[in-house]
């Protein structure tokens, strides 16, 4: 059922109502709102078409000419050549964001945000919140409305019915699944419409003869235990729209990530070094702004033919410096790496948090690289409160602008928690 009318009367609501809030082709309308001359024109965000660069998103009037998320840049280019094209902000982007889950919050402490530009929201109706869940879905499209972007909204019972919802109908859908019609809703639609199900899940399902959600939910269980192993059973309940989590009003961060593409491979360990330690000390700001530490780093290699390759190691303890990373994955790079051989990508991160603090010494041993660690330790304290005043661009080491002019320019996204992917 679709119902954005106000005036509607509204059928009694006795059960669990979650919201999901989608923000429609975010970044794009972000970039609309900013340039109100682009009101109405293709906008695609995104790298560059003759550097590799491919869309990060764009707007509803590009997609109309087949462009969508992921793409690469020169095909973009070839369907819709009269698009707009930027590289996007990514501190505008969260500053709309952070207005705009600051507005959630208002409705109800219950918010789950699982990226820039999603959020699941708990307005089960209880003695004290007797307000329908649809009302309340409509007044937050309406104030999303009001600062100059637009949503999606789903309304269902379940987080799994609430994210199908929410896409059903954009841009600035409201799509509402009343309980107990949860089955009707969900039966007809292809498997690939639930969350977890890939390609490669959709590809073995079918080859159970399970090409809907209806049959997903009446299969087998040995069949869907082949397929999602100990997840059987939970993909069974989502496919039948049985309530599948709460909503977490705080999201565990599982890992910290950056990655890098190149708009031309590199193939000398110069370059292939300066990118390492270029993304190497990005990843460690981001810990030290998310005070976090972590102990196992994790480098990921992508060569010129698409093969890629991650290799994984343990810290002796947990850090949030790069000074005490750098060199283990320069090492680690060095197993799945030969002179010579095209890199289209690198990846840094760091992990396994759990009862980690911040520790400011050394992983050396010997006294003077301990010296050495504490001097970079304090170098970073210095350019880490100069870019907090002045921007992420106030302070520039060599090996920085040398990988940066050889990046895509593609605004690219990395997961960093359980679920939450949110861009570079």
């Amino acid at each position: 059922m679709n119902d954005s009318n106000a005036s509607v009367v509204l059928p009694a609501w006795h059960a669990p109502a979650i919201l999901l809030v989608d923000l429609d082709a975010f970044f794009a309308s972000v970039e609309q709102l900013d340039h109100p001359e682009w009101r109405g024109k293709p906008v695609i965000v995104g790298g560059d078409a003759d550097s590799r660069g491919v869309v990060a998103t764009c707007s509803y009037e590009a997609r109309r000419f087949g462009v969508r998320s992921a793409m690469p840049a020169a095909q973009a280019q070839r369907l819709c050549p009269q698009a707009i094209w930027t590289h996007g902000r990514h501190a505008r982007y969260s500053e709309v964001s952070r207005a705009i889950m600051a507005l959630l919050r208002d409705e109800t402490p219950l918010v789950e945000q699982v990226s820039i530009d999603e959020a699941f929201l708990d307005v089960s109706p209880t003695r004290v919140n007797t307000e329908h869940p649809v009302r309340i879905a409509q007044r937050i499209q309406d104030a999303v409305d009001g600062l100059g972007v637009s949503c999606s909204i789903g309304v269902g019972t379940s987080k799994a019915i609430a994210k199908i919802a929410s896409d059903m109908d954009k841009p600035h859908g409201l799509t509402v699944v009343y309980p107990g019609s949860e089955r009707t809703f969900l039966g007809p639609l292809p498997i690939r419409t639930l969350s977890g199900i890939g390609p490669a899940a959709e590809k073995r399902l079918m080859r159970f003869g399970i090409a809907t959600l209806s049959d997903l939910a009446e299969a087998d269980e040995g069949a869907l235990r082949s397929v999602f192993g100990k997840n059987a059973s939970l993909m069974r309940r989502r496919a039948l729209g049985e309530n599948d989590s709460a909503v977490q009003t705080e999201r565990a961060t599982k890992s910290v990530s950056k990655e890098m593409t190149f708009a031309r491979d590199l193939t000398t360990w110069d370059d292939i070094h300066a990118a390492l330690r270029t993304l190497s000390t990005q990843v460690g700001r981001r810990l030290r702004r998310a005070h976090l530490a972590g102990t196992t780093v994790t480098v990921k290699v992508r060569y010129g033919n698409w093969e890629t390759h991650s290799v994984q190691t343990q810290l002796p303890r947990p850090t949030d410096h790069e000074a005490d990373f750098i060199e283990e994955v320069c090492r680690m790079v060095r197993t799945v790496w030969n002179e010579g051989v095209p890199v289209r990508l690198l990846g840094v991160g760091i992990s396994r948090f759990e009862g980690a603090e911040p520790q400011q010494t050394s992983l050396f041993a010997d006294e003077h690289a301990h010296q050495q660690s504490a001097r970079w330790h304090d170098l970073a304290s210095a350019t880490d409160s100069l870019k907090d005043r002045f921007g992420e661009d106030a302070v520039r080491f060599g090996h920085e602008l040398r990988s940066t002019t050889k990046t895509t320019g593609t605004q690219s996204k990395t997961i960093t928690n359980s679920g939450e992917i949110s861009p570079n």
